[in-house]
């Protein structure tokens, strides 16, 4: 039997440590990367064939591409493209660095490595490249203005090249999950801290609810599910011999999707205004 060769982006934790698991478990040979040396030692304790791999640094980026056709002998079969973060705050708070920096890691990084593998790719005539979007990528909420526009960007980018990409053998799909258990959240609230000056903004009260969401005092979101519940979606996407475009993750998925077609632009803004905090 054929082991495929998949790599994963951001398996430090989440939903990227669940996926390498889980598809190692279900017989894939898995290269799991993370940005973090110490990360990727902890990926290595766990069994997994694993490199270092920075989204925002192209040198990263080529190492990491290098080492993983050494591995593979030229081959890979699967790219899961994961990695990413959350950077939270009102867009007009959000300085141009700050914006080009999501971007750097969301879209950039990860274009840039889709377009280093496609070659490989087509030249085996067959391919799968799996996208982890978000259900930010199917409505926008408030104060997620850099973390929406990433996501409705990776959903353009991904649909752009399902199209150009008919005949080759290499089909690509996007996982859209909601809500799901993971440190998220965390990394979000380190990047709000980083970047966000809540007292000197117009948007100081909303913030304040913000940082109790972030922080956890808010309890978990409704309709959380673990990780795993992005992993069935991914392997029916790496073994199916018609993968679908979209997989929803979670009920705010499905019901968004739904809300979209369904409902006029200003009954979608204000359900999307009502569940922003």
């Amino acid at each position: 039997m054929i082991q495929h060769a998949v790599l994963i982006t951001g398996c430090s934790s989440g939903i990227g440590l669940c996926l390498a698991n889980g598809l190692r478990d279900h017989g894939f040979r898995v290269i799991a990367s993370a940005r973090k040396q110490e990360d990727v030692a902890m990926l290595k304790s766990l069994g997994h064939e694993a490199v270092q791999l920075d989204l925002a640094d192209s040198h990263s980026i080529r190492s990491a591409v290098e080492t993983v056709l050494e591995l593979t002998g030229g081959k890979l079969y699967g790219l899961v493209n994961n990695g990413a973060y959350g950077q939270p705050g009102a867009v007009e708070d959000l300085r141009r660095e700050v914006l080009r920096e999501q971007f750097e890691t969301n879209l950039f990084g990860t274009q840039e490595l889709t377009n280093l593998l496609l070659p490989v790719m087509r030249e085996q005539g067959e391919g799968r490249i799996i996208q982890i979007s978000s259900v930010l990528g199917i409505v926008c909420l408030a104060y997620r203005g850099a973390y929406n526009a990433t996501k409705f960007a990776l959903e353009a980018l991904s649909d752009t090249m399902r199209l150009e990409l008919r005949g080759s053998g290499v089909h690509i799909s996007l996982v859209e999950p909601g809500p799901i258990v993971s440190k998220f959240r965390d990394n979000a609230y380190a990047m709000y801290k980083k970047n966000i000056v809540p007292d000197s903004s117009a948007h100081k009260a909303r913030y304040l609810a913000m940082e109790q969401r972030l922080e956890g005092r808010a309890g978990r979101m409704p309709f959380t599910l673990p990780p795993e519940a992005c992993l069935e979606k991914t392997l029916h996407a790496l073994k199916a011999k018609k993968p679908r475009i979209r997989y929803p993750v979670t009920f705010p998925t499905y019901l968004f999707h739904a809300l979209r077609r369904l409902l006029p632009a200003f009954m979608l803004d204000w359900v999307a205004w009502k569940v922003s905090d």
